[in-house]
């Protein structure tokens, strides 16, 4: 009877949210919005950079052999361009080198109107360093400048490929698909765990205001109405994760059906070769076919049934063990939001760390920071997600997620204990200005 009661909210909870018109149009915008953003932001990564004109005001007179412009940076070392004059005459910046000697450090300026950016000092930097080591090697050996320049453009012959050592086999692995799917999964249950955490404690606080939890903690209990919202309310973003799911797939099947089938079987022709660590080199095939046989590469290299599998557990796990805190909240206070977002600070805080902590584990999957926050069941669902990817048992030995998963599964039920009973006093309980000392009162000494 007490299964059927939970059933019941769970069934209502879920229907009523599914048949919303806002749940439709976030199910099917959302993987456009995300599609959307991906294009754009290649889109501006390849095509915003701006070109700087830098001036060049060169005491040892040889950088001009060696600094020469291309599509990002152009060099100018006229004789008419100074400190003074190189913003008036349309150059971004100016470049100041003094003589440099070999027996101590130099330092060389740069002067500007408008900074060039991070990547475009570092790249200025490279440039610099480059164009004194190619000087020294001239200038100490009797190679020329043009067999210089021909051996670096001829020396960029070799590709790294990476293989996860599984003993008597290895399998193509993938650095930035590991990266790519870490973040997408750690943001996701970031995004998630907020969203429908959230959901959870307006219902509660809704329902509490308008007097419903009164009528029907008449008939169940104030336990099973607080786990038929949390189910309920989980089921909606289990189906619509599911749906983006197979809109995705959906989307790749598509593409698929529109590229040339010719290139396609070249291409994973090709793969297999790599796979198997031999056949002809990647530069003897068409450019058509390498690009496919990077695209097929990146979504083949993940194991997608463990990611998905895992992805599952962890937002169900990471979302049962938040929502119930956000209950619990909802429970507590009355119409003021502020007291609700005052009582919030010590739910969100943890996820929000989760979230700098996983920007660390897709660097370092490795680390200790990463290992210890994919254990602890505040952290885990998000941590452990982003360094699941990057491979197991080899970066993610069974043992840790085994103990992360039953931690957290251990952590969830006690959240749930916690919460039900702070929420079997708070839900019917007005008029009082909660605090947390209040409400750990209601768990551990009602």
């Amino acid at each position: 009877m007490k299964k059927n009661k939970i059933w019941l909210i769970t069934r209502r909870e879920y229907f009523t949210r599914v048949r919303n018109r806002t749940f439709l149009l976030s199910t099917f915008l959302f993987p456009l919005c995300i599609l959307l953003f991906i294009v754009g932001s290649v889109l501006i990564a390849t095509q915003g950079h701006s070109r700087h004109r830098i001036a060049v005001i060169d005491a040892n007179g040889y950088f001009s052999d060696y600094l020469k412009s291309d599509s990002s940076v152009s060099f100018s070392f006229s004789k008419d361009l100074d400190t003074v004059n190189y913003a008036d005459k349309g150059f971004t910046a100016v470049l100041i080198i003094p003589v440099l000697p070999e027996d101590r450090k130099t330092v060389y300026r740069l002067k500007y109107k408008k900074q060039l950016g991070l990547a475009a000092a570092a790249d200025l930097e490279s440039r610099i360093n480059n164009a004194i080591v190619d000087h020294l090697i001239y200038e100490r050996t009797n190679i020329s400048r043009s067999k210089l320049d021909s051996i670096r453009k001829s020396s960029d012959i070799a590709d790294m490929k990476s293989f996860e050592d599984q003993g008597k086999t290895a399998k193509a692995s993938s650095q930035g698909a590991s990266t790519a799917i870490g973040y997408v999964s750690g943001i996701l249950i970031y995004m998630l765990t907020f969203i429908y955490g959230a959901a959870v404690m307006r219902g509660v606080m809704e329902e509490k205001t308008n007097r419903i939890a009164e009528v029907v903690v008449s008939s169940v209990k104030p336990f099973q109405l607080m786990m038929g919202k949390i189910t309920g309310i989980g089921a909606v973003g289990l189906t619509q994760f599911l749906l983006w799911v197979i809109f995705l797939f959906g989307l790749l099947f598509a593409a698929q059906l529109f590229l040339p089938h010719d290139a396609l079987r070249e291409g994973q022709q090709q793969l297999q070769q790599v796979n198997g660590m031999g056949g002809p080199s990647v530069m003897a095939s068409s450019e058509t076919s390498q690009k496919i046989a990077q695209a097929v590469g990146f979504l083949n290299t993940p194991n997608w049934g463990l990611i998905l599998a895992c992805f599952l557990f962890y937002f169900i796990g990471g979302y049962l063990f938040y929502s119930a805190l956000f209950a619990a909240v909802g429970s507590a206070v009355n119409e003021d939001v502020q007291e609700a977002q005052s009582l919030m600070l010590p739910i969100t805080m943890p996820v929000i760390f989760s979230f700098f902590i996983m920007s660390i584990a897709v660097q370092d999957p490795g680390g200790k920071l990463a290992i210890w926050a994919s254990i602890i069941p505040f952290s885990s669902p998000i941590v452990m997600m982003a360094r699941i990817p990057f491979g197991v048992p080899g970066t993610v030995p069974w043992w840790q997620l085994g103990l992360s998963m039953v931690l957290l599964v251990a952590g969830f039920m006690f959240t749930v204990w916690m919460a039900g009973k702070i929420y079997r006093t708070g839900i019917l309980m007005y008029g009082k200005k909660p605090t947390w000392k209040t409400m750990w009162k209601w768990a551990f000494k009602a």
